[in-house]
């Protein structure tokens, strides 16, 4: 299988590229090429790690230039979509960006797999599309309430390619994972915000009272259900990838700090983020019963694996793209 991997250099496009080039299903990947475009996101150190195989290759670009696109999807079996703009913060200010990468690269990818109809795409969504749930957990049918700028393109992108499925018979799976942590992740997200922050002796900056609901999700977990869908999910379907993990903003932090050995005074609180979803929660239940695929539960173990990563890689977060946190 020749993989096309979009925002490799990206948190979890790197981690899904070195697990496709070095995992369990290693011989199953003949070859993977990444595309990035190098923005903010993008650290050159995560590509670093994947150069040195042989069956990988980086093109530096963007997914809204259709010749690039259309060359890369040509040589290839499967287009993974990793490319986003993902920080909601950023999308508040301006959502410009969001919608030319998370919904006008999109449509750029689907109208050049119209010429292809032997191609499989899988979309990277999100949780978010749904919207906050107080009680139980969204499952795949459930209607969209995106309510950020960010979600709102993201959904719109899952809309789109439902309709490209149903009008031209692409074949495509969308995934919607919950909060992702682990090595590698931008500093601007909570986990390595708090890890970093603390390790430099700042005050860590906790949103409103903290009481806000996110389920976690080890990177690792959720690009072995991603693999799983690549070789086995049906097109037209969507699948939730849950952790099983829910936790308040303020425990989460309150773990990390803990880990560090750092007192909890440090914790600041800051005015809340406008329109913040109180509570993301998603179902498992089609991943597990349809494709067999069930999410480890190790919270625990993989947060201070992820905290140890940070202590001992500070050449990565000290990037000079990465370190205004």
């Amino acid at each position: 299988m020749r993989l096309l991997v979009t925002g490799v250099a990206g948190f979890i496009g790197s981690n899904f590229v070195h697990e496709a080039l070095a995992g369990l299903n290693r011989e199953r990947f003949s070859s993977v090429t990444g595309i990035d475009s190098l923005t903010y996101a993008g650290n050159s150190l995560n590509l670093a790690k994947l150069k040195k195989f042989k069956k990988f290759e980086f093109i530096q670009g963007n997914i809204c230039s259709t010749k690039l696109m259309s060359q890369a999807i040509k040589k290839n079996d499967v287009v993974l979509n990793f490319a986003a703009e993902t920080h909601v913060d950023n999308s508040l200010i301006n959502s410009k960006k969001f919608v030319l990468s998370n919904y006008l690269g999109v449509s750029n990818i689907l109208n050049i797999l119209r010429n292809f109809p032997d191609k499989k795409f899988v979309q990277i969504s999100t949780d978010e599309v749904y919207g906050q749930i107080n009680k139980g957990s969204w499952i795949e049918s459930d209607k969209l309430d995106p309510r950020s700028p960010y979600s709102a393109t993201k959904a719109a992108s899952d809309l789109l390619i439902l309709s490209y499925i149903n009008s031209y018979g692409i074949n495509s799976c969308i995934t919607r994972s919950s909060n992702n942590f682990g090595p590698g992740q931008h500093p601007e997200k909570l986990i390595p915000k708090t890890i970093i922050s603390a390790l430099k002796k700042s005050s860590i900056p906790v949103y409103g009272t903290g009481n806000n609901i996110r389920d976690w999700i080890y990177v690792g977990h959720n690009i072995l259900a991603i693999q799983k869908i690549i070789f086995e999910g049906t097109s037209g379907n969507i699948y939730n990838i849950g952790g099983g993990n829910e936790l308040t903003n303020l425990d989460v932090v309150k773990k990390i700090l803990d880990l560090l050995g750092v007192e909890h005074e440090c914790i600041k609180f800051v005015p809340d983020r406008l329109g913040h979803d109180f509570r993301y929660s998603v179902s498992s239940n089609k991943l597990q019963t349809e494709l067999n695929f069930k999410v480890p539960k190790d919270f625990e173990t993989r947060l201070a694996e992820t905290v140890h990563w940070y202590k001992t890689n500070s050449n990565w977060w000290n990037n000079s793209k990465l370190s205004k946190i």
